[in-house]
C-alpha cells in the first residue's frame, strides 16, 4: 500500500475530523492556532528536505561509483551521471527536487534497477508501521502504569525502582538492547525468533494486499502465518518500546504527583473517596494529557530507534532501507525515506496539537 495513502488514513483523516470540528464549533483564537500550526508545518517539511538534499551532496561518495564500484571506466561514469542528471548544476537539481516533493513524486532511485522511490517504500513502509505502533502503544502502557503507580507511593522502595528503572533504561543504546535480547531469548531460550517478519516457508504464496502482515494473515485466515508474524515481532517491538517507556514513565509520575497536590484531588479525598479512585479517575485523567503530546514530540525519536532496530533484527522496514541506500549514496532514495519521515512527524505533531486544543481550548489564547 502507498505509504502516503497510509499515513492519511491513520493520521490525516482523524486529523480532519478534529480540523472540521475546530473551525465549525471552535472560538476565533482556536482557528487562528490551527491555521498557524498548518502554516508552519509546510515550511518544516520544506527545510527539512532540502537540508537532507544538500548534505547528500556534501558528502564524500556518490551513486554511480558506489554503482558500479571500481571496475567502472570514466567513460561510463560519465555516461551514467549525464544520463542520472547529475552533471546539471547544483540549483537545477535542487528546483527539480522541490518541484517533485511539492507533487509527491519521489523521483526514481539511483541505485537498484532504478525503481521508483515511492514504490520501494510502499514495500517497506507498512513493515515499519507494524513495529512502531505496538512500540509506542507498549511504552505508553509502561510508562503510564510505571509513573501511576511510582506517583502513588512517592518516596517508598516501589517509587525508587521504577524511578531507577526508568533512567536505566532510556539510558541503554537501543541496539545493544536488541542484540541482548536476541541472545537470551532467541539464541539462548529459542523462545522467538531473531530476524525477519515472518517464517520464510509460510510467507512464501501470502497475500499482501496491504503488507501489514498480521493484518493481511488474519483477513485470510492464515492463522500458523499469523503466529509466526506474531512471534517475530515480540523481540523487536520489545526492544524498541521498553527503551522508549522510560521518558513516559518519569513524565506521567511528575504530572500524577503535581496533580495529586491540586484542590479538587484533596476534596475528592476528603469525600471518603477511595484511594484509588482518586488515583485513577481524578489525578490520571488530568495528568494524562501531556503524556500524550510528548508522544507526538517522541515520534522522531520512534522512528530514529526503528533504524536501528531494523538493522540489529534483519527488518525489513524503513529504516534498514535508509541504511541500504545511504551506503550506496543514492541520493533520490535518501531524500524520499526523509522527507516521508518528516512529512509524517510533521502530521503527527500537527494532529497532537489539533487533540490538544480540543482538549484544552486555553493553548489558542
Amino acid at each position: 500500500m502507498n505509504p502516503l495513502a497510509l499515513i492519511f488514513i491513520i493520521i490525516g483523516l482523524p486529523s480532519l475530523v478534529g480540523l472540521i470540528y475546530v473551525f465549525v464549533r471552535g472560538s476565533i483564537p482556536l482557528r487562528r492556532f490551527v491555521i498557524t500550526r498548518i502554516g508552519l508545518t509546510i515550511p518544516m517539511v520544506l527545510i527539512l528536505a532540502s537540508l537532507v538534499f544538500f548534505v547528500m551532496r556534501i558528502l564524500p561518495g556518490d551513486p554511480v561509483r558506489s554503482s558500479l564500484g571500481p571496475k567502472g571506466s570514466p567513460e561510463t561514469v560519465e555516461r551514467m551521471q549525464e544520463s542520472l542528471g547529475l552533471n546539471d548544476p547544483m540549483l537545477v537539481q535542487y528546483g527539480e527536487f522541490i518541484g517533485n516533493v511539492v507533487t509527491f513524486d519521489f523521483g526514481n532511485s539511483l541505485t537498484g534497477g532504478r525503481r521508483p522511490v515511492i514504490d520501494e517504500m510502499s514495500e517497506r513502509f507498512p513493515a515499519t508501521l507494524e513495529l512502531v505502533i505496538p512500540a509506542a502503544a507498549l511504552a505508553l502502557v509502561i510508562g503510564i502504569i510505571g509513573g501511576t503507580i511510582a506517583a502513588n507511593r512517592r518516596k517508598r522502595p516501589t517509587d525508587y525502582v521504577l524511578r531507577l528503572y526508568s533512567v536505566v533504561i532510556y539510558s541503554i543504546p537501543i541496539f545493544w538492547f536488541g542484540l541482548i535480547l536476541q541472545l537470551v531469548f532467541g539464541v539462548a531460550l529459542g523462545w522467538f525468533p531473531i530476524a525477519g517478519r515472518i517464517d520464510p516457508v509460510l510467507g512464501i504464496g501470502l497475500e499482501r494486499p496491504t503488507n501489514l502482515l498480521l493484518i493481511d494473515t488474519a483477513i485470510h485466515g492464515e492463522w500458523a502465518a499469523f503466529r509466526s508474524a506474531l512471534a517475530h515481532l515480540v523481540l523487536p517491538v520489545t526492544a524498541l518500546g521498553l527503551v522508549l517507556s522510560g521518558v513516559f514513565l518519569r513524565l506521567t509520575r511528575i504530572n500524577v504527583i503535581e496533580t495529586l497536590q491540586m484542590d479538587y484531588v484533596g476534596a475528592a479525598r476528603a469525600r471518603g473517596i477511595r484511594e484509588r479512585v482518586v488515583v485513577g479517575h481524578h489525578a490520571l485523567k488530568n495528568a494524562i494529557i501531556p503524556v500524550i503530546t510528548l508522544l507526538g514530540l517522541q515520534v522522531a525519536i520512534l522512528l530514529a530507534g526503528a533504524v536501528l532496530t531494523e538493522t540489529v533484527f534483519s527488518w525489513p522496514g524503513m529504516g534498514q532501507y535508509l541504511v541500504q541506500r545511504i551506503s550506496a549514496r543514492d541520493y533520490t532514495a535518501v531524500q524520499g525515506v526523509i522527507t516521508m519521515f518528516a512529512m509524517l512527524v510533521a502530521l503527527i505533531s500537527l494532529a497532537v496539537d489539533i487533540l490538544y486544543s480540543l482538549v484544552d481550548p486555553r493553548v489558542g489564547y
